[in-house]
């Protein structure tokens, strides 16, 4: 459960940072993707844990209702499946070519 949630948060923080404020990206790029303790981050910037522990959660819960209302990943992961369907046909002896263009125009819907 906790390697899947860092998963799906690293995803959601790639597509949607651009939203939060710098000390909001800087709190999440060093527990997400650099791996710190909440003691290494609130050392780092003179606060408490707690205080991190708060700013964490709350953008946590921002991403997760950006992906509600704007469904980035959920697109994203639905194109992978298609591709990876894609890349199956495409390989599959002998190529059914129809199969293979339903699965480019399934793409070009999802966008």
């Amino acid at each position: 459960m906790l390697l899947e949630k860092t998963t799906r948060m690293n995803f959601l923080f790639d597509f949607y940072q651009s939203l939060l404020t710098d000390k909001q990206r800087s709190y999440m790029h060093l527990y997400y993707l650099d791996d710190h303790s909440l003691g290494e981050i609130a050392n780092e910037y003179g606060i408490s844990r707690q205080a991190v522990y708060d700013n964490i959660r709350r953008t946590e819960a921002m991403l997760e209702e950006y992906e509600d209302k704007l469904r980035l990943l959920e697109k994203f992961q639905q194109r992978q499946v298609v591709m990876n369907q894609l890349q199956q046909v495409i390989y599959a002896e002998p190529v059914i070519k129809e199969r293979a263009y339903e699965l480019i125009m399934m793409l070009k819907e999802s966008d």
